[in-house]
């Protein structure tokens, strides 16, 4: 053979059957005797033939690519997702593609392109209430969202258990002997904002502590904004003994500035936060915080993802994962007093 890589005309010429059948035995077609699949397949395996993934996938109507939509690609929790369900497709048979969309008119813009020109098999959607991006997901597309609900959409998702989370990090300030805790949101637009919020109402309710609205303070999920946060409540004259801020950004936005108007962590102002980023533990004291596993967030949302290409998976199943309290010292000294 002159060829220096084997085409299926070579499997079929070594194996006496025709191309057609060789592409039959290739597509895992039930139309083939026992015996002449043996020969195929040992033909393959003398001459190393590798099939060609375009033509294969265009064979079954499939492009055996996935698609993750952010609304960015910088943001660490949205990395650690893309890379969790990127090694996951992987695993499953797929390439996935990942891109931004910063606003609901880029994320149409997309789906248009990726669906309507059927560049994908499937979408992984991050976030997708961050905006009105939501109304514009296909019906009847295989999708997945990630860090939200589904609400009444016939749709699939996978996220933190966010309501527990948050009753489980205001839990563990309770328990330490707080009772004027306040808190930090990310903006009350998503879901995960919302939801913690509720855990922290129920947690106080709970301890028989009274929800106290002026304590509650709107961030965006930027260290800033938990500074501006600290320094709103220290000009209020409203200064809580502990604050429960919904991301580990907004938890050192408290920290710093908490130094820089002299209130000693924990003595003076206890402090957790949610994520358990990789430098948590090199802050200034060290940050306590609800740890979440990031990357198994996308891992299932492949998974669940490729279920629901293949049709063996419910189209509806809503996945909660739950978080690990990792204690630190910005709410125990070293001695755990």
């Amino acid at each position: 053979m002159s060829h220096s890589r084997p085409t299926i005309r070579d499997v079929a010429l070594e194996a006496g059957v025709s191309h057609q059948t060789v592409s039959r035995v290739i597509n895992g077609s039930t139309e083939v005797l026992p015996d002449t699949r043996e020969r195929v397949e040992a033909a393959i395996q003398t001459l190393g033939f590798r099939p060609n993934a375009i033509a294969r996938s265009m064979a079954q109507g499939r492009t055996n690519t996935l698609a993750c939509i952010s609304p960015n690609l910088t943001d660490y929790t949205f990395s650690s997702i893309i890379e969790g369900a990127e090694l996951e497709a992987r695993q499953q048979g797929y390439f996935l593609l990942s891109s931004s969309a910063a606003d609901a008119e880029a994320f149409q813009a997309l789906v248009n392109e990726l669906v309507g020109h059927r560049r994908v098999d499937g979408l992984i959607v991050i976030n997708p209430y961050i905006d009105d991006r939501y109304k514009s997901v296909p019906e009847d597309f295989p999708m997945v969202f990630v860090g939200a609900h589904s609400r009444d959409l016939a749709v699939c998702s996978v996220s933190l258990d966010d309501e527990k989370v948050a009753y489980d990090a205001t839990m563990h300030l309770i328990n330490l002997g707080h009772k004027q805790i306040a808190m930090i949101t990310g903006p009350m637009l998503e879901d995960c904002s919302c939801d913690r919020s509720d855990g922290f109402m129920r947690a106080l309710e709970e301890a028989g502590l009274p929800v106290d609205l002026s304590m509650i303070i709107e961030g965006n999920w930027t260290a800033t904004s938990g500074q501006d946060a600290l320094l709103s409540l220290a000009e209020q004259g409203r200064m809580p003994s502990a604050i429960f801020a919904q991301n580990d950004r907004m938890a050192l936005g408290v920290l710093h500035s908490a130094r820089d108007i002299g209130l000693n962590i924990p003595e003076q102002l206890a402090v957790i936060g949610v994520d358990d980023m990789p430098l948590a533990s090199y802050f200034d004291p060290p940050l306590t915080t609800m740890h979440q596993d990031m990357p198994r967030i996308g891992c299932e949302a492949s998974r669940m993802l490729v279920g629901a290409i293949n049709k063996t998976a419910d189209p509806c199943t809503q996945l909660k994962l739950s978080a690990q309290l990792i204690v630190r010292q910005s709410t125990q000294t070293k001695g755990g007093d």
